[in-house]
């Protein structure tokens, strides 16, 4: 039986209670990194949209449909991602990156995301062995596959029904390769 809009709601906002509890328990000196991670229509930019709205300070949100090459990028994009962004700003230097141009298939516009302000960043195949010291909240979505599926194509209609299967495909490579929920420091579970 699909999940309610209310049980989701309900998930979603324990989830950001907890993320929320476990920043307030770093020492007051951390500039937050944050890592949200799960498959795709578990719930991540929503997650991350609540505990940016909830932090109460200018926080950087990126999400990782910014830096993937294209339908193939899912592991590159994790690695984009550590290389220009996380690493920079846990080392507290500002980072410099390339948002990707998905009408032009190419990279496009530089973006500057500063190293003095929370920095939370989201999406699949973000959690990995190389990427999780680098973070002090890491955060797994656990949703079930026709739940999540729903809620995608919902969300991105036609644009994205044409590549579910070959994105989840690379969503199940990086589950195999990296174990991303044993890497999280929480774990959500979304109906």
């Amino acid at each position: 039986m699909p999940s309610s809009a209310d049980e989701v709601d309900a998930a979603l906002t324990s989830g950001v209670d907890r993320i929320e509890s476990a920043i307030a328990a770093l020492e007051p000196e951390i500039t937050p990194i944050v890592l949200i991670d799960g498959r795709s229509g578990a719930g991540k930019s929503t997650l991350a949209r609540r505990v940016r709205e909830r932090w109460g300070r200018p926080v950087s949100m990126i999400g990782l449909d910014e830096l993937y090459p294209g339908w193939d990028g899912l592991s590159a994009g994790s690695t984009l991602a550590r290389e220009f962004i996380l690493i920079p700003v846990s080392e507290a230097r500002a980072a410099v990156w390339r948002r990707w141009d998905w009408a032009a298939d190419r990279p496009g516009a530089e973006v500057e995301t500063p190293a003095d302000v929370p920095l939370i960043l989201e999406g699949a195949g973000v959690l990995t062995p190389s990427t999780a010291p680098l973070a002090h909240v890491r955060v797994w979505v656990e949703s079930p596959e026709s739940a999540r599926r729903d809620r995608a194509l919902a969300r991105d209609g036609d644009t994205y029904r044409p590549h579910w299967r070959r994105w989840a495909d690379q969503e199940e490579e990086h589950l195999r390769a990296h174990r991303p929920q044993s890497l999280a420091t929480i774990v959500i579970d979304v109906p």
